[in-house]
């Protein structure tokens, strides 16, 4: 490789953007809601739903272990309303493998999130 061909990698945009760990949170519950959506879409392949179901169970997990931690910096009130919808989403996941139909609080769920993480609020 030559001097001006590495000088042209190094200065060439990033392939990936920088994110801002809302940003990151944002992008991770698109991509599950995004697996339950298809999923909902396919109520016969088994296969996918609970793939997307597991995924979605990670993700809750995940967020309810950092809201847990007490170094969390979000307001007490505000941790305690994500845990205890990270434990309707755990419980209505269970449900979600029996029944394709109980996919769909799941993926309200997630946009309700997703609508708080991108500032977005609804209309009164």
């Amino acid at each position: 490789m030559t001097a001006t061909s590495l000088a042209r990698t190094a200065y060439a945009a990033a392939s990936q953007p920088v994110r801002t760990p809302r940003g990151t949170e944002y992008a991770a519950f698109q991509s599950v809601t995004a697996r339950l959506s298809r999923a909902a879409e396919n109520p016969r392949d088994m296969a996918t739903r609970a793939a997307a179901v597991h995924e979605n169970r990670r993700l809750w997990t995940l967020l309810a272990t950092d809201l847990a931690d007490p170094e969390n910096a979000l307001p007490q009130s505000l941790r305690a309303q994500l845990l205890y919808l990270a434990e309707f989403s755990l419980l209505q996941s269970g449900q979600a493998l029996r029944q394709t139909d109980a996919l769909a609080a799941l993926i309200d769920i997630n946009t309700a999130v997703m609508r708080g993480l991108s500032g977005i609020t609804e209309a009164a």
